[in-house]
């Protein structure tokens, strides 16, 4: 069966007019087939009743139109002037024939009363016979005339079927043109744009069935309008920062080639370097960057307090390095839906910021809390912090407003904020009132029902 719809499906044309115009006109076709099977032979029954009931009465009228005692016939017409279509004879009870409407036309005395059929004459005649007190009349037709008059009334009946179906069928294909003018229009727009232009199209006047289509274009329209302004800027903006750690690779390696001594060599190596580290770090963010912004949407049950712990081993060895205390404090259990490894990531940046701009000895604690419905991620340390002005600033890419000579591309809060918004999380950042740094809170929306 499923088999016989894919090749039925594949059998149909491509067109959604070229469709609905078969299915109609096949609709159409086949109720004017069965409509006019059914008047035709309602009409065919029609007249029989008719031509019955005009017997009958032709009967009733000779009830007492004749003599009882008539004797022979009169003078008749010539027998091939005759019609024998219709016959009326008249007899006697005792069965004597009285009365023949023509000469030579006689038909069997038939002694059921009411309506029979009867083979005489080469041909089929239906009779009608009825008796009075002292005949018995009958009246006879021809079934081959009555069809031929029966199929002339059945088809006449037919003749307004037949002029209202092009009728029909004109009407159902202006109705269906008109009805996907609107989808016409729509296809024109889109046919005629740029490749660049993004914007509506216009929905006005459409079919209540088009109008949810074209209102989800229009919105997939806004967001490829606003990842496309996302990239403009992103490329702008990277290939603005790339510029300035490139030109200073290329100081410090015409340094290298103009050293003197080994001292000298072996200290432009080392700036050659930690220059080489720091382009590699950008590139790196400018690569995590575009993929959060590009990423589609992961809904995994996640484990917040065991993400949390994945990024503190992560950054174990950096705050090794600057003899940090980072730590995770008492912790409550959190499930959040996304992507593990973005969550990851983020609580990692938010580490790594911290131990990037506290002194050397400093402090750092990541909290996860369960507040009602919501998963709260925490993280502060004992830094300068930001100030309330510029909280908002620090937001954006390739923002510092930290502490001068921290190492950094401004990227680290740009990534998580990007990384939180496809998570429906919000964050913010104040300073943190036990360790007199920035803290930085990270709230997770409710969990859908």
């Amino acid at each position: 069966m499923e088999k016989i719809s894919r090749t039925f499906q594949a059998l149909l044309p491509r067109s959604l007019r070229m469709r609905l115009l078969m299915f109609l006109l096949a609709a159409i076709v086949l109720a004017g087939a069965v409509q006019g099977a059914l008047a035709y032979r309602g009409a065919l029954d029609e007249a029989d009743a008719l031509f019955d009931y005009h017997m009958q009465q032709t009967a009733l009228a000779l009830r007492s139109g004749l003599p009882v005692d008539a004797q022979g016939l009169g003078p008749g017409l010539d027998p091939e002037d005759e019609n024998h279509e219709f016959i009326v004879q008249v007899w006697t009870n005792e069965g004597l024939r009285i009365f023949e409407s023509a000469v030579g036309a006689a038909l069997p005395q038939i002694a059921v009363l009411g309506f029979t059929n009867v083979q005489a004459r080469g041909g089929t005649y239906r009779v009608f016979s009825m008796q009075t007190r002292s005949q018995v009349i009958q009246v006879a037709q021809n079934m081959a005339a009555r069809r031929d008059m029966a199929r002339s009334l059945a088809l006449r009946t037919l003749a307004p079927l037949a002029i209202m179906a092009p009728l029909l069928v004109l009407a159902v294909w202006w109705g269906v043109s008109r009805s996907l003018a609107p989808v016409e229009r729509v296809r024109r727009q889109l046919a005629q744009r740029q490749a660049d232009d993004l914007s509506p199209v216009s929905d006005a006047q459409l079919p209540d069935e088009v109008q949810p289509l074209v209102s989800e274009l229009n919105l997939l329209f806004e967001r490829v309008q606003h990842a496309f302004e996302a990239q403009q800027h992103f490329v702008a903006d990277a290939a603005h920062e790339l510029r300035s750690p490139l030109a200073a690779l290329r100081l410090q390696l015409q340094g290298l080639q103009r050293a003197g001594d080994d001292a000298a060599r072996a200290a432009a190596i080392e700036r050659l370097s930690a220059g080489i580290e720091r382009a590699t770090r950008l590139v790196e963010q400018l690569l995590t960057l575009a993929r959060q912004e590009a990423s589609t949407a992961v809904n995994d049950p996640v484990d917040l307090r065991a993400t949390a712990q994945l990024a503190l081993a992560d950054v174990a060895p950096a705050a090794q390095a600057r003899s940090m205390d980072v730590g995770l404090l008492d912790s409550d259990a959190a499930t959040v839906t996304g992507n593990a490894e973005a969550l990851r990531m983020l609580a990692r940046n938010l580490l790594d910021n911290a131990i990037k701009y506290s002194p050397p000895g400093g402090q750092v604690d990541l909290q996860v809390r369960s507040e009602g419905d919501h998963a709260v991620l925490t993280v502060e340390d004992s830094g300068p912090g930001i100030a309330p002005e510029h909280r908002e600033r620090a937001m954006q890419r390739f923002v510092r407003v930290t502490a001068d000579g921290a190492p950094g591309s401004g990227l680290g809060l740009a990534i998580v904020q990007a990384i939180a918004q496809g998570h429906g999380a919000t964050v913010v950042l104040d300073s943190s009132p036990r360790l007199g740094g920035l803290r930085v809170t990270v709230r997770f929306a409710a969990p859908k029902p």
